[in-house]
């Protein structure tokens, strides 16, 4: 065999852009003994292949793991349901309580405690500036901590990522329990 197609057969398939006829051409390249030296180091991987086809799979294995997985997924849709069924109770029970106390509540009406609209601006102008300054001190004190967010966000990214990956680790390690089990 041409070695020069062999080590483009090669560059494609780590590229993942071979057919499988090309990758079982490479297949069968690596099982025979005239390999270039400066390809030996694939003879080890593709034998691998071979091993993996001789092997006798585990029918029930894949049965195992789909049951597995349809059983994860009707025990979360049942704990979501409850949830939401219980956040929408509540969320039902506050608004006919907030309705019935709007309702049955103090019917007085307003009174205007100045007579003055100028006087009513001022203190109302007063009253707002109060309130402006406590917000913008609050707003300034914050700013620290705006930055300390918007270095931590790529972490934060990083353990989601760790975190899902442990998670399919353990459901995986409970379906080779069951597996063994049986």
């Amino acid at each position: 065999m041409e070695q020069q197609r062999i080590k483009q057969i090669l560059h494609s398939y780590f590229e993942g852009e071979t057919t499988e006829q090309e990758e079982q051409l490479l297949i069968e390249y690596f099982r025979s003994d005239q390999i270039d030296p400066e390809l030996i180091q694939y003879k080890a991987f593709f034998a691998g292949f071979q091993e993996l086809t001789n092997s006798k799979r585990d029918l029930h294995l894949e049965e195992s793991i789909m049951d597995h997985i349809l059983e994860q997924e009707h025990r979360e849709k049942t704990h979501y349901r409850w949830l939401w069924q219980s956040v929408s109770g509540i969320a039902a029970a506050l608004l006919i309580g907030l309705l019935a106390v709007n309702y049955y509540g103090n019917s007085r009406q307003w009174q205007d405690t100045y007579s003055n609209p100028d006087q009513a601006y001022v203190e109302a102008s007063r009253t707002l500036q109060y309130v402006a300054g406590y917000y913008q001190k609050g707003i300034g004190n914050l700013k620290p901590v705006k930055k300390l967010n918007e270095a931590v966000t790529p972490l934060n990214k990083s353990i989601t990522t760790l975190e899902k990956g442990f998670k399919q680790v353990e459901q995986l390690e409970k379906v080779k329990e069951k597996i063994k089990q049986e």
